[in-house]
């Protein structure tokens, strides 16, 4: 479970890099839309995971890939807008959130099955 202070640096590191991704959007995602949807940092406070979706979903592997290619410039980015409240800036690590996709999966999988209505 995250600390008070770990869960306000999660939220304020979320609401930067959105800011971030925002104003050069066509950099770091070419022409998919994503959002992030959520970050986590550690204990420590010196990794934060950066979970996000993508669409469409096909292009998700292409995205973590160019995320992961500019990783310094996005720290560096982030560094700027958060560097006078933090002494270190963390090591960023992003993944694919695939929970809607996955739900998306599983609700049809449910739709399908041939269930036999309850006998009173």
């Amino acid at each position: 479970m995250e600390s008070k202070r770990q869960h306000k640096y999660s939220r304020q590191i979320q609401k930067d890099l959105g800011e971030i991704f925002q104003r050069d959007v066509h950099q770091f995602f070419q022409q998919n839309l994503v959002s992030i949807m959520g970050v986590e940092t550690a204990p420590d406070l010196s990794l934060a995971k950066i979970y996000f979706s993508v669409f469409p979903v096909k292009n998700g592997p292409d995205v973590l890939e160019n995320l992961n290619l500019k990783k310094s410039e996005i720290r560096g980015k982030l560094g700027n807008k958060i560097g006078k409240y933090i002494r270190k800036v963390p090591e960023l690590a992003f993944f694919i959130d695939d929970t809607a996709e996955e739900a998306s999966r599983m609700d049809h999988i449910i739709r399908k099955l041939n269930i036999p209505p309850e006998k009173s």
